[in-house]
C-alpha cells in the first residue's frame, strides 16, 4: 500500500514541478519568505513526531524519564549551532555530506523491507543531486547563498563542472541501481524524482527550487510512511499524525523566528533567512538522524 502512495505522490508532484517551471513570477523572484514559511509547515512538520520516537528508543534502552530524550535532543541541536559559530565551513560541510545522505535513504528507503541490506553509498549518491543540481544550473546564486552561511564553496573542487556532471551522473545509476530487479513502477518512481529535482533546479532559483522539494517531496514522502506507522488506513493516521505534530512543529516555528527577528539586527533580511533556515535546520537533521539510526540498530 505505501508503495503505491508514495508513486502517486512521485507522479502527482513530477506533474507539479512542470507546472511551478512554468509560472513566470516563481521563475524571477526569490520568495524567500515564502519558503521560509514553507519550511516551518510542511517542511520540519516530519520530524515533528522525533518525540514519539524518543519514547520508543528510551523502552530499548529501558530508560523511564521522557525528560532524558528532550534533554539530549535540544543539546544536540545546540551543539550543532555551537560548532557553526567556531567551524562554520567543517560543519556546513559535513552538513552537506549528510543531508546528501539523509535525502537519499528517506526517499528510498520505503522500497525495502527490515531486512533489506543497506545501501548507504547509493543513498548518498542519489541524495547528493539535492546538492549538485543547483550549482550545475544557478553556481553563481548557489555559492551566494553558502557564501552567506560563511562557506566560501569557491574554494573547492566539487563546482568544478566535470565534477558536477559526473554526479548528476552517478545520482541517476544510483537511483536505477536502488530498484534493480524491483518492479516497474518504482524503477518510474525514482527516475521521476530524479526528474522533478532538475527541472525545479533547472528554472528555479536555488533556495525556491530547495523548499519545493524539500516540502513537497522529501517531507510529504517521510510523513507519509509516519501515517502508516500510526494506522493502515490514511484518513486515521493523517489525523492523528496532523493532531500529534501540530504542539512540536507550533514551537519549532516560534524558535526559528525569534531566531530571524534577533539575526536580522546584524544581516540583511535575506541572509538572515538563509541562516535560520540552513543552519536551523542542520540542527534539527542530525539529532533526527542519530535517532533514527538508534532506532534501527536496536530494532535488529
Amino acid at each position: 500500500m505505501i508503495k503505491k502512495v508514495n508513486f502517486k505522490h512521485s507522479l502527482i508532484f513530477f506533474n507539479f514541478c512542470i507546472i511551478f517551471s512554468s509560472i513566470e513570477y516563481l521563475r524571477i523572484n526569490t520568495l524567500n519568505l515564502f519558503c521560509l514559511f514553507l519550511i516551518l509547515t510542511i517542511g520540519i512538520s516530519h520530524g515533528a513526531l522525533d518525540n514519539i520516537k524518543g519514547k520508543k528508543l528510551l523502552k530499548f534502552l529501558k530508560i523511564k524519564s521522557i525528560s532524558t530524550f528532550y534533554i539530549g535532543y535540544i543539546l544536540i541541536s545546540l551543539l550543532i549551532i555551537l560548532i557553526w559559530f567556531f567551524f562554520p565551513e567543517f560543519l556546513l560541510f559535513i552538513f552537506l555530506i549528510v543531508s546528501s545522505y539523509h535525502f537519499g535513504k528517506e526517499d528510498t528507503d520505503f522500497i525495502f523491507n527490515k531486512k533489506a541490506v543497506k545501501k548507504e553509498l547509493l543513498y548518498f549518491l542519489k541524495g547528493s543531486l539535492v546538492i549538485t543540481a543547483p550549482l550545475v544550473f544557478h553556481k553563481n546564486e548557489t555559492i551566494e547563498i553558502f557564501h552567506s552561511l560563511n562557506f566560501n564553496i569557491s574554494e573547492f573542487f566539487i563546482i568544478e563542472n566535470e565534477f558536477l556532471y559526473l554526479c548528476l551522473i552517478a545520482s541517476l545509476l544510483s537511483s536505477l541501481y536502488l530498484t534493480f530487479k524491483k518492479e516497474l513502477d518504482l524503477k518510474s518512481l525514482l527516475v521521476m524524482d530524479y526528474l522533478s529535482i532538475l527541472i525545479l533546479n533547472y528554472f528555479l532559483n536555488p533556495i525556491l527550487a530547495f523548499t519545493i522539494y524539500f516540502c513537497f517531496l522529501h517531507s510529504i514522502r517521510h510523513s507519509l510512511n509516519l501515517i502508516f506507522e500510526l494506522d493502515n488506513n490514511i484518513f486515521i493516521g493523517f489525523k492523528i499524525f496532523v493532531k500529534k505534530a501540530i504542539p512540536l512543529t507550533i514551537l519549532t516555528a516560534f524558535i526559528y523566528l525569534v531566531s530571524l527577528y534577533y539575526i536580522n539586527n546584524y544581516y540583511q533580511f535575506d541572509q538572515a533567512i538563509y541562516k535560520v533556515i540552513f543552519i536551523g535546520l542542520a540542527s534539527l537533521t542530525f539529532p533526527h538522524i542519530l535517532l533514527e539510526y538508534l532506532i534501527e540498530k536496536n530494532e535488529k
